[in-house]
């Protein structure tokens, strides 16, 4: 008999960064309390995996859009350079 007093959670695609990121957090704090059985805590690892992933993937994502300004030896702007490739 399944329990549709729980509809199953959203996919993680669906979710913002901090929704994800919310989620993983209350499911690290359930699992750190050890008050679960060991069916459900599988089910909240898999579910926690699946959230990091996401979360994971956004981050790279806004990673990839962020630029920072480049700057020559007069102080100057003198462009745009992706994150993590400035001098």
């Amino acid at each position: 008999m399944s329990d549709v007093s729980n509809p199953p959670p959203p996919a993680p695609e669906s979710l913002s960064f901090e929704a994800a990121m919310a989620e993983l957090e209350t499911i690290v704090r359930r699992l750190e309390g050890g008050d679960v059985s060991l069916e459900e805590s599988v089910t909240l690892y898999e579910r926690g995996q699946a959230l990091r992933q996401h979360c994971e993937a956004r981050l790279k994502a806004a990673e990839l859009r962020v630029e920072q300004v480049s700057v020559g030896s007069d102080g100057a702007p003198t462009g745009t350079v992706p994150f993590g490739d400035a001098p």
